[in-house]
């Protein structure tokens, strides 16, 4: 790990191109986390595993325990312990948003081998947050 690496959690900018909306409501020390949510519809969870490396955000791999609507379990996924597991072809984010809705359980956020609510981190949910490379 390195020593200056952490995740912040802030609220999200107003608009696009906008720097996250205040100062951090949290910070994670850690250059990995993982952060699951159950999809609002199918109800099954979903989780994926990100590194803090560069100062961006790289998805490592993602797990889905079903399929059903935006769900599709894609090409050359594996089932692992009843999870469809694979590696999402995304680039280096600088920041992760998170629609945080009220209407839908809260996102799960784990690092250090703790899991807990983001709203213990953050608050409750209703406002959109950003997830960044501390910097």
């Amino acid at each position: 790990m390195s020593a200056a690496a952490a995740l912040c959690i802030a609220l999200a900018a107003a608009g696009p191109g906008e720097a996250a909306g205040g100062p951090p409501l949290a910070r994670l020390p850690g250059d990995a986390f993982s952060l699951a949510w159950t999809h609002s519809v199918e109800r099954i969870e979903w989780r994926e595993d990100w590194r803090i490396s560069g100062g961006q955000l790289r998805l490592v791999e993602a797990r889905v325990r079903g399929s059903g609507a935006g769900m599709e379990v894609p090409d050359g996924a594996r089932l692992v312990e009843g999870a469809w597991v694979y590696r999402p072809q995304l680039p280096p984010l600088d920041r992760l948003t998170l629609a945080n809705s009220g209407f839908t359980a809260d996102y799960r956020i784990c690092s250090w081998g703790t899991c807990r609510p983001l709203a213990e981190l953050a608050g409750p949910p209703g406002r959109p947050l950003a997830l960044y490379a501390c910097p």
